[in-house]
């Protein structure tokens, strides 16, 4: 059924369980896991000098790549074949164009769970994904908060 999953992750801890998720279905179905790392270039542009982004976005693709090599090592240790790749832009947007452009059948990422006025003001990169992919989306709930929400009501689970 899956031949190509896309997980984009942000390296955070919290992200590995998506990772996970995504690693045991490409190994349940024979497929391929795509890992992206979207450095948010549109998060630094208020930087004051051109040489401050430099150094920031330097230290961010670092970052992807160190995040983009545990991919592909929990993909290995899997028996799963993995591409990884480092893109810069909005996330959201770089997510779905890469799932589209590289023909993903799945797109598995995590979410925080967030709903009410933390969603509204900090906003979903899942949601966008979600809203915009023509490829399917799993999410996986990620975060201590995200988990605790989810116990406490069964509202929250369908936020």
């Amino acid at each position: 059924m899956y031949g190509r999953i896309l997980v984009p992750t942000d390296g955070s801890p919290e992200v590995e369980r998506a990772v996970d998720h995504a690693v045991d279905l490409a190994a349940a179905h024979g497929a391929t896991v795509h890992a992206v790392y979207v450095v948010n270039t549109a998060s630094y542009t208020t930087l004051p000098m051109e040489s401050a982004w430099e150094g920031v976005g330097e230290m961010l693709r670092e970052d992807g790549e160190a995040a983009l090599q545990r991919v592909r090592e929990k993909a290995a240790t899997a028996g799963v074949d993995a591409e990884t790749r480092l893109v810069e832009g909005s996330p959201s947007r770089e997510i779905v164009r890469y799932a589209e452009n590289e023909n993903c059948d799945l797109v598995v990422m995590g979410t925080h769970g967030r709903g009410g006025i933390d969603r509204l003001l900090l906003g979903s990169v899942a949601e966008r994904v979600v809203r915009s992919s023509k490829v399917p989306v799993l999410t996986v709930r990620v975060g201590d908060a995200g988990l605790e929400a989810e116990r406490e009501t069964p509202e929250a689970a369908q936020e």
